[in-house]
Parts: structure tokens; C-alpha cells; sequence
């Protein structure tokens, strides 16, 4: 090679491939089995009847905090907890009952509330 001569440059290039593992029909696959899934405990919002509760206001707050509560149910449930010392707004899971009930009780003024398991008797 003379100086000043140009050469050529070979470079090699590695291409990469995955290569996809096909499953024999002998092989146990895992987590496709449908019984597997249980359905959550749910858990029932209670108002706790109190003779001092300004039903429209409860009402008021119940339909904006309880997702499907319409106006004509929160009433019924209100009633019914006066008369009858507590009631069922619904059944929801665990962590949206919480909520609900936090919310209610953070109501001014104070809504009484509480959760319950749907399985106590």
C-alpha cells in the first residue's frame, strides 16, 4: 500500500433476530384458566339514622357523592334511616365505600355513616 492510496473499507453488519419459541402442546400453559377469578367482597355504605338530619341537605350530598344514587332513592334511604335507625345507600366495593363514607361524614353538617361487610348478618 502506497501512501496516499485509497482503500476500501469493508465492515461487517450483524443483524439481530428474535426467534419466537412456539409451545409444544404437551406444555401446561398458566393463567389462562377462567375459574381462577373470584369476584370482590363488597361492602355496604350504611346511613346511620339521626332525627336532627335536614333531609335535603343528606339527599343533596348522597346523589353528589355516591356515583348512581338519584334523588328519589337517597330520600327513601334517609327516611328509612330515621325511622328505622340505619339504612343502605348500596354495595360497592371495599375502597369505594370507604370513600363514600369519608366523604358523607366530611359533610357539614356531619352525615353519619358507616361501612359494612355485605356477608354480616
Amino acid at each position: 500500500v502506497k501512501i496516499g492510496q485509497k482503500t476500501a473499507v469493508q465492515t461487517k453488519t450483524v443483524k439481530k433476530v428474535q426467534v419466537k419459541k412456539k409451545d409444544k402442546t404437551d406444555d401446561p400453559v398458566y393463567g389462562n384458566n377462567d375459574d381462577d377469578f373470584q369476584d370482590s367482597p363488597m361492602y355496604k355504605v350504611v346511613l346511620i339514622g339521626d332525627s336532627s338530619y335536614d333531609t335535603e341537605h343528606v339527599v343533596e350530598r348522597a346523589c353528589a357523592i355516591i356515583e348512581d344514587m338519584d334523588e328519589n332513592r337517597a330520600t327513601h334511604v334517609v327516611e328509612t334511616a330515621i325511622e328505622v335507625g340505619k339504612a343502605t345507600f348500596g354495595k360497592y366495593p371495599l375502597e369505594s365505600a370507604e370513600m363514600y363514607k369519608e366523604q358523607l361524614i366530611r359533610s357539614d353538617p356531619t352525615i353519619y355513616a358507616d361501612v359494612e361487610d355485605e356477608n354480616k348478618q
